[in-house]
């Protein structure tokens, strides 16, 4: 409600002398009673012109009342606007800030001696519950009523604007990839501690502006190759078994060997000293992991022997021989240990270093492995306990038309399909990446994908031990966070894998719609309290999937379930295509996306998913900043409480 002080009309004790005037002549009027109605008329103007006259002022008052109420409100509004804006906010520090803009925005509507008004008075004040107050008042001069004793009138209006926040779910899609261990340009720290940052800077500046009765709720995603989801469903929703690209045992045999090793070291003479150093270690290709490169070591030497002894031995039959050396060495060896993103090298020098030692050569015999690589069925009942708690996905198709999707089939993109018990088509999988080989890849990456069965001693690439199957910090439903709560899962966030982007909007989407496998959680309270839904996806980089990995989809070349390499799409133009579907999906829900490319350069599958106006790029700390702030105050809806 508006507090209006309106003005008072008040008649002063002692008349005026016009009115001493017309009440001598009224006294003589009673006196002569000849012409009296003619007399009576013409004083009956006065009054009649003094209503009229004080009808007029009165009306001008109104208006600029009115238009005075406007410059307030738009003050107050702007000024609750600029405070939405500032992270952190200091009244000290930002008060100034606050107030020019409100005072910019009542100029603009009420300017300097509009209407002739004088006195022109603008204050705001911050109050605790972070919403703008403000008083505004003038005084208007007034033109019939100032002959009367009233020469002007005091106007003064009260406005009120707050941030307002219903009941507003957000979903946080994270980028969690081992890229995010990068620093952009101009930042002093990394990509990954930025964002942690950034989204707790986010959760204050939500609660912060909340209303008493709202629910605000949030939930996230970390997502890269994988996502960690199984903890979030129900027993039934995950299947008991499950087939995985592995291998067994077939058969051990000795096979026969010569082993050489040195014993016997003696120093003669020469030099021998080192020396550390420490430097930033230099991120690979293996799914963002880093390594120490060292200089090439620059040690020369020369063997000079000394004797020589051979004798028959049995257990088992060969001959072991016996040398004795004299070496001398000059040059450095380089040496490196990684620890986090740091290198610490250790240079040693030798300068006509000279020692003695005695080389064996003796036969052995060692059992070794045959394996057969193929596909197994794993018990999975107990998956809660023993699985890494990422999931596989559930059963899809090899997409030609993205236009006409089967949602029977690719069940995978059907966001709110509720799983049937015992039905492994609708079933997710629990992950057991310690199981899998990828038949017949080895680890320097040769070879082809081989679907049959291969029995070989040969070790295949295990995506687990080589760090291509990462599963990420476990996901979070929708729930009221306390500040610490929330402060230390986004702290608790690693940084590791490549960058699936459709398997992110895919849970994501779920845990956020109001009619899928949680539904009874995330349903609207009534018709008359709406849930405002929102889904925040984060990225610092395009879509990267690799044939190699153990993904949500398997391995991919063996298992063929939604890319094969004879497909007609790459394996890239395949997630993009599916994360475009599921984000429409989404957005059919009422659910508002907002994509931050953060490092890197929004592409059109970004601008596409999001919409206009909702799409930003962040080169650095200060850019994501901003932009999160400018979804904060999207999301809430500024309002005048008064």
């Amino acid at each position: 409600m508006h507090n209006t002080l309106h003005p008072r009309l008040v008649t002063k004790r002692k008349a005026p002398a016009i009115l001493q005037k017309v009440q001598r002549t009224f006294k003589s009027l009673a006196r002569d009673t000849s012409g009296n109605a003619l007399m009576i008329m013409a004083f009956a103007v006065v009054p009649l012109f003094a209503l009229v006259g004080s009808s007029m002022d009165m009306g001008r008052a109104y208006i600029v009342q009115s238009r005075l109420q406007q410059a307030c409100d738009s003050g107050t509004l702007a000024a609750r606007k600029e405070l939405g804006a500032i992270a952190n906010f200091n009244v000290n520090s930002h008060g100034a800030a606050i107030t020019t803009k409100a005072n910019r925005f009542f100029n603009v509507n009420f300017p300097d001696n509009m209407y002739s008004a004088k006195n022109r008075n603008f204050q705001i004040s911050i109050e605790d519950d972070m919403s703008i107050k403000g008083l505004a008042s003038v005084v208007v001069p007034t033109d019939v009523m100032k002959m009367f004793g009233k020469s002007d009138i005091t106007l003064s209006v009260q406005c009120r604007a707050e941030l307002s926040i219903p009941n507003t779910d957000i979903m946080m899609a994270l980028d969690v990839t081992g890229s995010m261990l990068d620093t952009n340009p101009g930042d002093s720290s990394n990509r990954l501690t930025i964002l942690k940052t950034v989204v707790k800077d986010f959760y204050n500046t939500m609660e912060t502006t909340r209303q008493t009765e709202s629910r605000l709720r949030y939930g996230f995603v970390p997502y890269s190759t994988n996502v960690n989801v199984s903890s979030l469903l129900k027993s039934q929703w995950v299947a008991n078994s499950w087939v995985y690209p592995s291998r067994v045992l077939g058969s051990v045999e000795n096979v026969p060997w010569n082993h050489t090793y040195y014993i016997d070291f003696v120093n003669v003479s020469g030099g021998n000293s080192s020396t550390t150093s420490t430097y930033t270690a230099t991120k690979g290709a293996n799914e963002g992991q880093y390594y120490c490169p060292t200089p090439a070591n620059t040690m020369t030497e020369s063997w000079q022997e000394l004797s020589s002894t051979t004798e028959v031995v049995k257990n088992p039959d060969g001959t072991k021989t016996t040398r004795k050396y004299r070496r001398t060495r000059n040059g450095n060896y380089y040496w490196a240990n990684l620890n986090g993103t740091t290198c610490t090298m250790t240079t040693q020098t030798l300068t006509d270093f000279i020692d003695t030692f005695t080389q064996i050569t003796e036969p052995r015999v060692s059992p070794v492995n045959v394996w057969v690589y193929k596909d197994i069925t794993h018990n999975a009942s107990n998956w809660r306990n023993d699985s890494n708690g990422c999931i596989e996905e559930r059963a899809t198709y090899e997409i030609s038309d993205y236009n006409n999707v089967d949602l029977d089939r690719a069940m995978d993109l059907d966001i709110d399909r509720v799983p049937a018990p015992n039905d492994q088509t609708t079933q997710w999988k629990a992950m057991y990446p310690a199981l899998i080989y990828e038949r017949s890849k080895y680890w320097d990456g040769s070879g082809p994908f081989t679907p049959g069965e291969v029995t070989t001693t040969q070790d295949f690439l295990a995506p687990h031990y080589s760090g291509h199957a990462a599963c990420p910090k476990v996901a979070k439903k929708l729930q009221v966070w306390t500040k610490a709560d929330y402060n230390s899962y986004v702290d608790g966030l690693t940084a590791g894998g490549n960058t699936y982007h459709d398997i992110g909007m895919i849970w994501a989407a779920r845990l956020l719609s109001p009619t899928g496998i949680f539904a009874s959680e995330n349903a609207d309270v009534s018709d008359a309290r709406r849930t405002s839904r929102h889904l925040i996806f984060l990225t610092d980089g395009q879509t990267e999937p690799r044939d190699i990995s153990y993904s949500s989809y398997g391995v991919e070349p063996l298992s063929k379930r939604r890319w094969s390499e004879s497909s007609p799409l790459t394996l890239t133009q395949t997630v993009e295509k599916r994360f475009s579907f599921v984000c429409a999906e989404a957005k059919k829900k009422r659910i508002t996306v907002w994509f931050v490319a953060f490092g890197t350069n929004l592409n059109p599958i970004m601008t596409q998913c999001a919409g206009p106006g909702r799409s930003f790029s962040a080169s650095n700390a200060g850019e994501l900043q901003n932009a999160f702030l400018t979804i904060a105050k999207s999301i809430g809806a500024l309002r005048l409480s008064e």
